[in-house]
């Protein structure tokens, strides 16, 4: 078996493995700026969302575990262990999730940008799944940090840190609001209606997945003719050929020895 051949039974969706290799990239930032930048309320923010990527990444090895051909080749010769330690709430493994994002890239590169191009095109309902779950993981992480950056020094603000800024993203991303946390700055609540809108669209759109994946009948199989009846046809057709050739033939010399007697 090829590496290509592996590559693409490796490879699970390109819509999926996109999502995981932009979430790979999101998580090594995160722990850059955990080490760069010092300051409580990001901490809280990066804490958060670094729990919520090892649990997304611990599920998608279990996935991967449990769907590949040989569990062992993928464990040992394609990373597979480090999956598995940079799903794990340890920031000293985290930075084993390059592993990650260069299999993701290994198994993108193997498919071909026409080929990715095409499946998505293909997959809409999925890509537009993909995509706005993602929009929304951004916007978890980084809408709490700029609404935390506009509202916390504001006067009468009870959005003071990085807690109460993921739990205003929270209840307004996922459209329930509860209204015990909320912007009062021009600036904030035009951020917030931004944030309502992105869960509105989250959720219409994760509705509509599931209605097409549920309810659209299935697709019809294209009813091929087996490869031995194509052979018989082809062959057929070739003595139909030959036999009109020889037939043309006899008629010439019927002709030719009819020109001879007269």
């Amino acid at each position: 078996m090829t590496q290509a051949t592996t590559d693409r039974e490796e490879l699970k969706n390109t819509g999926y493995e996109i999502f995981v290799g932009l979430l790979s990239i999101l998580s090594i930032v995160n722990i850059a700026l955990l080490y760069i930048v010092d300051d409580p309320n990001l901490d809280t923010i990066l804490y958060v969302m670094s729990g919520i990527l090892s649990a997304i990444f611990l599920v998608d090895f279990t996935f991967r575990l449990f769907t590949v051909e040989s569990k062992a080749r993928y464990f040992f010769r394609e990373f597979g262990w480090a999956d598995l330690l940079a799903s794990l709430p340890f920031e000293q493994v985290k930075i084993l999730r390059v592993f990650r994002l260069v299999r993701v890239f290994r198994l993108l590169r193997a498919v071909g940008v026409k080929n990715i191009i095409h499946s998505l095109v293909e997959d809409r309902a999925g890509s537009a799944l993909i995509t706005l779950l993602l929009m929304g993981m951004l916007v978890l992480q980084f809408g709490s940090l700029e609404i935390l950056n506009i509202e916390q020094y504001a006067p009468g603000a009870n959005i003071k840190s990085g807690s109460d800024a993921l739990w205003y993203v929270i209840v307004t991303i996922s459209t329930v609001g509860y209204g015990d946390r909320y912007p009062v700055t021009n600036h904030g609540r035009a951020f917030g209606s931004l944030i309502i809108l992105i869960g509105v669209g989250i959720f219409g759109t994760f509705t509509g997945y599931l209605a097409n994946l549920f309810l659209a009948p299935p697709k019809k199989k294209i009813a091929r003719e087996p490869a031995t009846t194509i052979d018989a046809q082809s062959k057929l057709d070739e003595l139909k050929v030959l036999m009109s050739q020889q037939q043309a033939a006899m008629d010439e010399i019927e002709r030719f020895l009819q020109k001879e007697g007269s």
